[in-house]
């Protein structure tokens, strides 16, 4: 467990720093054209290629209205909701933790105008009961944002079923990722609030998967996800070299 080098104390999975960078944006979440503006644009194809991935997983039609009904998702670092309001929506009976309370509020607060049962949480993954269980794990755009991947990925594996899923999204970090998803959407069109953050941080695919082997789960698949700036539209790709989306079972 990582400690505050100054005070000694413990954070676990969670960066002091990165929970008071969030929590500064807590009011924003849910605002097309404020500071996750990048992630309401390609919010939709990720939640299409969860989707998919998720009822290949559990043997589901992923036509049907709702077909994830039965099933228990918990989505770490869930900031505003944006990723457990459309998992409730697909039938799953969701838990949406975040280590910034004020990020959980805004959810919430959210959640119940749109009429959606959500168990949202301040907490981090290994605060949770040892008796809590989940079909599937989440944790989009979080682990380049850990003072501990290895760490953070372990706390997320000990509440996922036997058999269960785990999908993950970030960065890599090459140069093509430091001019575009940094400099250009920091610093040049402004997408991101400056400091959103740092490259050094960013995960290569063979890093994310070794840490996923050492976590306990089997080998990760990895999609890409990337922007046209001509059409201003996102698509999956076989390209990782920026955003990228990884999913693994526990055997």
């Amino acid at each position: 467990m990582t400690e505050d080098a100054k005070t000694g104390a413990s954070f676990g999975s969670a960066d002091p720093a990165e929970i008071a960078k969030f929590s500064a944006l807590a009011d924003t979440w849910w605002a097309l054209e404020g500071p996750f503006k990048p992630l309401h644009k390609f919010n939709p194809v990720r939640i299409a290629l969860l989707k998919e991935r998720l009822a290949r997983h559990f043997g589901r039609d992923a036509t049907a209205e709702r077909p994830f009904e039965g099933l228990t998702l918990l989505d770490i670092g869930c900031g505003g909701g944006l990723i457990a309001e459309p998992m409730t929506r697909l039938g799953f009976s969701v838990t949406g933790i975040d280590a910034a309370e004020k990020n959980v509020g805004t959810a919430r607060a959210h959640a119940e105008r749109m009429r959606l049962a959500i168990d949202y949480r301040a907490a981090r993954p290994e605060d949770l009961g040892p008796e809590e269980r989940f079909d599937a794990v989440l944790a989009l755009e979080v682990v380049e944002h850990v003072p501990d991947r290895a760490l953070f990925l372990k706390a997320a594996a000990r509440p996922l079923k036997s058999g269960g899923f785990l999908g993950l999204a970030t960065l890599n970090r090459t140069v093509k990722s430091l001019l575009m998803a940094k400099i250009g959407a920091e610093y040049v069109v402004r997408w991101l609030p400056a400091g959103t953050h740092d490259w050094r941080e960013f995960v290569k695919p063979s890093e994310l998967a070794r840490d996923c082997r050492t976590a306990g789960f089997g080998e990760p698949e990895f999609v890409g996800l990337t922007y046209n700036p001509l059409k201003d539209s996102w698509r999956t790709s076989d390209d990782l070299a920026v955003n990228y989306m990884a999913f693994a079972a526990k055997p």
